[in-house]
């Protein structure tokens, strides 16, 4: 038996393969949206990729179940509570799907979602591992305010947190304590909130250090789960709904996005500049937003546009325009992009700040704080700064005075170049927008 683990660290995501060698069979769980590198790893073990399960239908990124399914025939196996759209066996309490001498058992355990299961893998008639989705982390348990209003079942975040409570203490902790956790999900992720920074743990491990396996009442429990969850990207939702239908083979997508010179951008499609901030401010065409090419870029792309709304993606050079496709397509916006090209010149630009008038001036400027509620709460760089969290920043920036200069920031800068370009392309030329950048260094 053999268990390989992928990792996407733009979205702190696990996929898994479980394979047994005897027999050169695999088992794919919770597969990413480019299916290549398990069609290449299956092919270097020469082995057949007979199974797919889908630990719940993903909320912050596509799966590749269906074109897995399409490409080689592989059963999809999910809960029946998803009511999946495609074709599928349903896999819940009491089921199991049989390699050889190992046995994949499935545990109905939701609390992240109504349709979540966990996967144990028993080898030789003992429990070695267990594959918990979104249900149990390392450090932490899956949030469980994603389902209130999206996918076959809804349930409100309290509901939720005290089924969380139950398939937590009365499921998995009843597993050995040697047993393998392996979750779907790592530190970086916003489907829970303190993730460690280890890929993988034991269930005695994290009877010890988790803090949702202690003994606690429900009602202690459900108030620490549901209280201080980061926000909720516009895209979540969407990619439930996706992922609960199946996605098209992302090659066939990426193919379909129309790619050509800049030519004159229609001033109803939003620009998506990924240059470096630097080089944005220089130069950059009207109404653009700089969401720059980094870690987190899908993350802020389907935070900052909402499913549906199309927009250009900009990028440095053609290489990096074609990775940033690829990039998009994780979370299923491939489908919005209006057109894809490289940046040949633009007539707007950003003056940068004067530092020190502002620090000995802070009256004579309206300061935008866009981190999250959270960030603030604990720490208030400026005390008369209007706090709007980015990704509300386009719906709200009209909350903002337009009497003073403004000056956005961030913790370091990357958030406050998407911030200040957002209201630039709000505001025109009727206020000078200035954007901190890693200047709020100083003021730490």
């Amino acid at each position: 038996m053999k268990i390989k683990q992928f990792e996407d660290i733009g979205l702190a995501q696990y996929g898994y393969a479980i394979s047994n060698e005897a027999e050169r069979t695999m088992v794919l769980i919770d597969p990413a949206r480019d299916m290549a590198p398990y069609l290449a790893y299956a092919a270097e073990e020469q082995a057949t990729i007979v199974g797919v399960i889908e630990t719940h239908p993903h909320a912050d990124f596509v799966s590749s179940h269906l074109a897995l399914h399409q490409q080689t025939g592989a059963t999809i196996y999910c809960s029946r509570l998803v009511g999946a759209a495609y074709p599928h066996q349903s896999f819940d309490d009491g089921d199991e799907i049989v390699l050889g001498n190992i046995r994949l058992k499935a545990v109905n355990t939701p609390g992240h979602s109504p349709d979540s299961i966990s996967i144990v893998l028993e080898e030789e008639g003992r429990n070695k591992a267990v594959f918990t989705g979104d249900t149990l982390f390392v450090g932490d348990c899956g949030r469980p305010d994603l389902r209130e209003n999206v996918g076959n079942i809804t349930a409100k975040r309290t509901e939720l947190a005290k089924q969380m409570y139950d398939s937590l203490h009365n499921k998995l902790m009843l597993l050995e304590d040697d047993v393998l956790v392996y979750p779907a999900h790592g530190a970086g992720t916003l489907c829970g909130k303190s993730l460690g920074k280890e890929k993988y743990s034991t269930i005695g491990i994290e009877k010890v250090n988790n803090w949702s396996l202690q003994e606690m009442s429900v009602d202690v429990f459900v108030s620490a789960l549901t209280e201080g969850q980061p926000f909720i990207p516009a895209y979540f939702p969407y990619d439930v709904d996706l992922n609960k239908r199946g996605a098209e083979d992302q090659v066939h997508t990426i193919a379909r996005v129309p790619r050509g010179a800049q030519g004159t951008p229609d001033e109803n499609v939003v620009v998506i500049d990924t240059r470096a901030e630097a080089a944005f401010k220089e130069h950059h065409l009207p109404g653009a937003l700089n969401l720059q090419n980094g870690g987190k870029f899908e993350t802020w792309l389907g935070s900052i546009i909402t499913p549906g709304e199309p927009f250009y993606l900009v990028a440095a050079n053609r290489e990096i325009l074609e990775e940033l496709i690829v990039r998009t397509a994780k979370i299923g916006y491939e489908a919005f992009i209006a057109k894809a090209f490289v940046f040949e010149d633009g007539k707007e630009s950003m003056v940068p700040i004067n530092v020190e008038d502002f620090a000995t001036n802070l009256s004579g400027y309206t300061i935008v704080d866009v981190r999250n509620g959270s960030e603030v709460k604990e720490h208030r760089f400026f005390d008369q700064a209007l706090a709007i969290p980015l990704p509300e920043l386009r719906q709200r920036v009209a909350e903002i005075p337009l009497d003073k200069p403004i000056v956005v920031h961030c913790a370091g800068g990357y958030r406050s170049a998407a911030g200040s370009s957002i209201i630039q392309a709000a505001v025109g030329n009727s206020v000078k927008v200035f954007d901190l950048g890693e200047n709020i260094k100083r003021f730490q």
